[in-house]
């Protein structure tokens, strides 16, 4: 291990007499070394003189004690740091774990003084593993345990008696101990483990620097199987040995290092042992880093630097252990290469380059082996050769490839080939190929969003939207996508779709709107690459409106025929239409794996199908709303003639309803509400009805009661302490003072309400409700992760074409009781609240609300800016 010096505040531990060794003389002395380590950090010193130096220094403090307690009168025993102790890398909080080891079983006396010696080191606050076994045992145990065998691989001498530390070498270092090839592929297959436990992506949103795909075991690996195999014990020997080139060899340092400079800066801001990167612990460690900016903007610099180390770790981790594969197992070398082309033949289930440097002297052949993949079910992989050869390709290219007019045209060509959305493009990113490519996309990569909306990097997120788009085109994903599954079949020109899924979102990070600059640049690209102008609009389109479908019916009330007649003139034609469906739903699949329910697809479904017909019957031709109306009724009364209501029952209790409810709602919800409340025997009670089947994908509550004030409030203060979660309400009174409130509902999960859980809630709200006065709105306690992020309150509202109504539009951080405060504000200012749509984005609540004032008719200035200022106060108070 690389000897530091120490710094000058404090003794050398190998220096302190014995009447200096003390629990709290050793304490003063560990916290400045601890302060000092933090000052020379901060002062962005030598990582690796850190990493290092801290375990030089417990070394000193080790021997020292070891000397103290008297064991150098002992022959038999030696003191052994294993692990990453052993490795000599220790972190502020990583454990020293050691070993003491023996020929023979030690004595009680013995045994006792080692005893003391591990609890002094507690006392001291260390955080110490330890062990004490013989050799036999230490091979015994080593043999059954794959943990313990591979610490002890990297167990190196501090104190104590050599022979025996040579001794327990010459056993662990034996071929019978951990055959190589046993050892190899059991550390392949724990690694594969451990990537499943983070769903083998490096993005996570609070990813382990240490156990996520690409961080440092992945580095460790490596090092493991190098030096069972080769007996490298550093990353520099495995260079000398000639599986890491000179570059290869910095470029792991490099990243080594620098996941290092992160864990060493997390370290400091922790007490206790952990290497996940939380949201709690983000911006400290960036700040700490020396990033900085507007707003996240520091934490989101670090964090792409931090995804494209951990890229860049998993893809040199990958071609190394094939190399391994083929050094240890000897895989792939015994099949004879079958001829694809002049440049590429496949080994196996690999593909490879015949030439030594092909990728560099025509560097449009790198397409051309996609091409191949793409074409060849039975390709896995590329060859290690090959991959390295790619590697050092991409690094010497001094243009990017759509530069290349050869490169476009199979561009273009992997674009319309029906196996590249998930098998060329998939791997054409994982090896960094569509950053070469195109500098839009090399700018992307890592690109990550420092809220609970985004799962992934920019780039992940692309890539994933391109797999969902296959799915499309698979017959057993109709009943979870059937609009896509029926309109992508038919779509012509899917390569349009394809190009348009790969600029969406290709902008973020650069500043402006990226809808706007993305556009620009996908018609660029689009002519550029030889298609018609009419296609290069269409794609342009695509990308300037990829959200417009999604806002439409995530927050806009789809029910006014006037908003489907303004989203139908945007989209123009169906055409248009059929292509961003396929992309909205694309998108929000891909973005976070949680987002997709029954809810939005009925929410994207009923735009879909109204701004068809309306383009089928020509923007021209609005809706009659009276005819909806008429329809609307005459189908729910000869639903409630056929339970046995006469004609006059329901006359009678429809008199009673506004025109908006017979609007607003299906016929079969009419009848079911109307049933209940002819059956419905005391009127001054509550009626609430639950439905027992999905609703428009969610679970409908609805409630009939005598209006009382901040009723809407308590409603949702009751939904959201069961964990429930309104998507859509419809809040209506009756001509004499009933209301008619309707909630569509989705459990914590994104899932429609399990009946079991029906009568409780219902009980719950009739409790709410029952007594008739205003109730105390008490909500849950906010998730843990709220407190680490930032959403200005923002309201906001929306121009309308006529005076009846106000659009209100509301951005908040989604609180528990945020609902609930809003709709106590109405109350509290008099005002009536017709319709919500409730939109979670993350951390973000994204809402609209559909108001009167007391006299039924759209605010004046002045009630908005009065009801501007009372939501934001209310809404300061409840965040944390």
């Amino acid at each position: 291990m690389p000897s530091t010096d120490l710094p000058m505040s404090y003794q050398s531990p190998s220096s302190l007499q014995d009447d200096e060794i003390s629990v709290a003389k050793l304490k003063s002395q560990l916290k400045k070394f601890a302060d000092d380590q933090k000052d020379l950090f901060t002062s962005h010193n030598s990582i690796s003189e850190l990493v290092l130096g801290r375990a030089n220094y417990m070394d000193g403090v080790l021997k020292r004690l070891w000397q103290y307690f008297g064991f150098t009168k002992e022959p038999d025993i030696c003191l052994v740091a294993v692990g990453g102790y052993g490795r000599g890398e220790l972190h502020p909080l990583s454990d020293i774990d050691i070993l003491i080891s023996s020929t023979h079983v030690l004595p009680e006396s013995l045994n006792a003084k080692i005893s003391r010696f591990i609890t002094f080191l507690w006392d001291l606050k260390l955080e110490v593993g330890h062990a004490v076994r013989t050799i036999s045992e230490c091979s015994s145990i080593g043999r059954e345990d794959l943990t313990v065998a591979t610490n002890l691989q990297e167990s190196r001498w501090l104190c104590g008696c050599e022979e025996t530390f040579d001794k327990l070498q010459l056993e662990i270092h034996s071929e019978s101990f951990w055959p190589t090839e046993t050892f190899y592929k059991a550390k392949v297959q724990e690694q594969r483990d451990r990537h499943s436990r983070y769903h083998d992506t490096t993005y996570n949103l609070e990813p382990d620097i240490k156990s996520t795909p690409g961080g440092l075991r992945d580095i460790h690996t490596l090092g493991w199987i190098a030096r069972r195999h080769f007996g490298a014990t550093s990353l520099l020997e495995m260079s000398q040995y000639g599986f890491l080139t000179d570059a290869e060899y910095r470029e792991l340092l490099e990243c080594q290092n620098y996941l290092w400079r992160v864990r060493f800066a997390l370290h400091l801001q922790l007490k206790r042992y952990d290497n996940r990167l939380t949201f709690a612990h983000q911006v400290q460690v960036a700040e700490s880093l020396g990033y900085s900016g507007e707003g996240n903007r520091g934490v989101e610099m670090m964090m792409k630097e931090f995804y494209r180390t951990l890229r860049r770790v998993a893809e040199l981790n990958k071609m190394l252990l094939k190399l391994f594969d083929q050094a240890i197992l000897n895989n792939g070398i015994e099949h004879d290469p079958e001829i694809l082309s002049q440049d590429f033949q496949r080994r196996g289930p690999l593909i490879e380059a015949r030439k030594p440097a092909l990728f560099q002297s025509r560097p449009e052949t790198i397409l051309d082996m996609f091409l191949h993949i793409a074409n060849d079910s039975t390709i896995e992989s590329v060859a290690p050769s090959t991959l390295r050869q790619l590697r050092t390709a991409r690094r010497r290219l001094n243009k990017f490839l759509h530069t290349i007019p050869a490169a476009r045209e199979k561009f273009i060509e992997l674009c319309r080939h029906p196996n590249s959305l998930t098998r060329a493009f998939v791997l054409m990113h994982k090896l960094g190929v569509l950053a070469t490519y195109l500098p839009q996309w090399s700018q992307i990569v890592g690109q990550m969003q420092f809220d609970l909306f985004h799962v992934y990097t920019v780039d992940e997120h692309s890539v994933r939207l391109l797999k969902h788009i296959h799915t499309f085109s698979q017959p057993e994903n109709h009943q979870k996508h059937p609009i896509c599954c029926e309109v992508f079949p038919r779509i012509q020109k899917k390569e349009l779709l394809i190009i348009a899924a790969i600029f969406h979102d290709i902008a973020k990070g650069r500043g402006g709107d990226h809808s706007e600059i993305g556009a620009e640049e996908a018609y660029e690209f689009c002519i550029s690459h030889g298609l018609s102008n009419h296609e290069a609009k269409l794609v342009s389109w695509l990308v300037r409106y990829h959200l417009l479908m999604s806002v439409t019916a995530q927050r806009r009330d789809i029910y006014d025929p006037d908003v489907i007649n303004e989203f139908a003139k945007q989209v123009r034609d169906e055409e248009y239409l059929e292509y961003l469906v396929c992309l909205t739903v694309a998108d929000i699949c891909a973005t976070n794996p949680a987002l997709w329910n029954s809810w939005k697809r009925t929410l994207l479904a009923e735009l879909f199908y109204s701004t068809q017909r309306a383009l089928r019957r020509g923007l021209e031709n609005p809706v009659d709303v009276r005819e909806r109306i008429r329809h609307n009724q005459q189908l729910a009364s000869a639903l409630l003639r056929k339970e046995g209501f006469s004609a006059r029952d329901i006359e009678v209790l429809w008199q009673r309803f506004k025109a908006d409810y017979f609007l607003r709602h299906s016929h079969k919800q009419i009848a079911w509400h109307s049933t209940h409340i002819l059956r419905h025997s005391d009127h001054s009670q509550p009626l609430i009805l639950i439905s027992k089947k999905a609703t428009r994908g969610g679970t409908e509550v609805f409630v009939y009661s005598r209006d009382q004030h901040a009723l809407f409030a308590s409603i949702v203060a009751t939904l959201d302490r069961r964990n429930l979660n309104v998507h859509d309400a419809q809040v209506m009174t009756s001509k004499d003072g009933y209301v008619l409130d309707t909630f569509m509902v989705l459990d914590q999960h994104g899932k429609v309400i399990d009946e079991s859980r029906h009568d409780a809630i219902i009980k719950q709200l009739v409790r709410t409700l029952g007594n008739g006065r205003s109730n105390k709105i008490r909500t849950r306690r906010p998730h843990r992760n709220l407190q680490h992020f930032k959403v200005k309150t923002r309201v906001e509202f929306l121009p309308t074409k006529g005076k009846k109504r106000t659009l209100l539009e509301f951005v908040a951080l989604d609180t528990p009781g945020l609902l609930a405060i809003v709709g106590a504000t109405f109350a509290d200012l008099n005002l009536h609240l017709h319709g919500a749509k409730i939109t979670t984005i993350g951390e973000r609540a994204e809402d609209l609300f559909i108001i009167t004032n007391a006299q039924g008719i759209k605010l004046t200035e002045e009630e908005e800016l009065d009801l501007q200022q009372q939501l934001i106060e209310s809404v300061n108070k409840l965040t944390p």
